[in-house]
């Protein structure tokens, strides 16, 4: 595994820091450095998934929106919004 060598994604905003508070997403490191920080329901299955399919797209042997998606479900699982992906959502919601 290279971490030196980013692996890019469709970049995200993740609500981890709070209501309303994101942080932004460019890398499967930057997806890997939120999950191994401060994630809420860490025990979680789909927390599980997303941070094996993370190490898997840094080591190149799944694609790096294999280890996004797993991200995504990640965090609706631990309850939170993930921009752009839920703005459909959101806007039905307000």
């Amino acid at each position: 595994m290279d971490l030196d060598i980013p692996v890019f994604i469709k970049p995200l905003e993740v609500e981890i820091d709070g209501h309303g508070k994101y942080r932004h997403a460019e890398t499967v490191q930057d997806l890997a450095r939120m999950l191994l920080s401060k994630w809420p329901g860490s025990e979680g299955e789909k927390f599980h998934s997303a941070l094996m399919r993370s190490i898997e797209a840094m080591e190149w042997y799944v694609a790096a929106a294999t280890a996004r998606s797993a991200f995504v479900d990640a965090a609706h699982e631990a309850g939170m919004h993930v921009l752009p992906d839920d703005m459909d959502e959101m806007k039905k919601a307000s």
